[in-house]
């Protein structure tokens, strides 16, 4: 039998924010942001120097491994990232061979954690990606409507068919108002695309 204590902790529980849907995930809300010269920087690379660019916007394509603390301890990155411009939601991994219940995991964790900063006051952007067809069915849940929204094209270039029919899927579900596209975008991707570069974004990677 678990503690009482331990029962009613909310970073337990994860139930303090508006869910939807069949999963439950929190809500991610549209929040207006300027999206004029929009330039990111890894929450990896991010150094003492950075959180003076309030230009800036931190994205999270990266190993999972470098912000598990965002999830696990979500009170020690509040202050730094409420410094810059606005935050992408965490890019948790959505790989086809994992299995669903590890890939529903990973869509809760970052729609917990985007409803967590905008709580906090930070101007969030959801993260969204998909894997095989049954990922349709979590992957865009838990997305207000016309969101500003962005994606990563690492790894995706070898299967462009797959891609644009998840890509497709996000654009009829969630109507973005703008898609901030992480690499370059496939020509026949449509939407208001905003294409930031890799290297621009990482520290020591040009």
């Amino acid at each position: 039998m678990k503690s009482k204590i331990f029962r009613n902790d909310p970073l337990f529980l994860r139930n303090e924010y508006v869910s939807e849907g069949r999963w439950d995930f929190p809500v991610v809300k549209k929040q207006d942001i300027n999206l004029e010269n929009v330039e990111l920087i890894s929450y990896s690379d991010i150094s003492s120097a950075d959180t003076k660019n309030l230009y800036k916007g931190v994205h999270f394509f990266i190993d999972d491994w470098r912000f598990e603390t965002l999830y696990n301890k979500p009170d020690r990155s509040i202050e730094t990232l409420s410094k810059f411009r606005f935050v992408l939601t965490p890019d948790y991994s959505l790989y086809a061979e994992m299995p669903l219940w590890r890939q529903i995991e990973s869509v809760g964790k970052a729609r917990w954690v985007g409803a967590n900063w905008q709580k906090h006051g930070l101007d969030v952007i959801p993260t969204i990606s998909w894997a095989r067809t049954p990922s349709f069915d979590f992957c865009f849940s838990s997305i207000e409507k016309n969101c500003i929204v962005a994606i990563g094209m690492i790894g995706c270039k070898s299967n462009h068919r797959a891609f644009m029919q998840g890509y497709n899927e996000m654009l009829n579900r969630i109507e973005p108002e703008a898609v901030i596209c992480f690499g370059t975008p496939f020509p026949d991707m449509e939407g208001n695309i905003i294409t930031v570069d890799y290297l621009s974004s990482r520290r020591g990677v040009h």
